[in-house]
């Protein structure tokens, strides 16, 4: 089990990337778009300078929704390694089993 308090940060860090997202979309774009002066492009990036880093989707960490771990999570599950093969072992997750050949 993970660190309870690495995981409330995680949450918070998702509530502030969705907070700023459409904020920090427009800036972005003015940034990126060839029409802007360099005064406005100089503008957007000081505005997004300023807004949390916490805020930004690369701070988000992918953690497994059951122990809370960091590493080794399938996303389309959102499973660690170990949760996920002990979930389809016990025939928890519908249209998994364990493969032989």
């Amino acid at each position: 089990m993970a660190r309870l308090g690495s995981i409330v940060k995680n949450e918070k860090r998702k509530k502030l990337k969705a907070k700023f997202a459409n904020k920090r979309k427009q800036l972005k774009a003015t940034i990126s778009d060839p029409k802007s002066s360099f005064a406005q492009k100089a503008e957007a990036q000081t505005a997004l300078n300023k807004l949390p880093k916490n805020s930004s989707s690369t701070r988000v960490r992918s953690r497994c929704k059951v122990t809370g771990r960091p590493r080794a999570v399938l996303k389309k599950f959102e499973l660690c390694r170990n949760a996920f093969r002990q979930l389809a072992l016990e025939g928890h997750i519908p249209g998994v089993r364990k493969s032989s050949w």
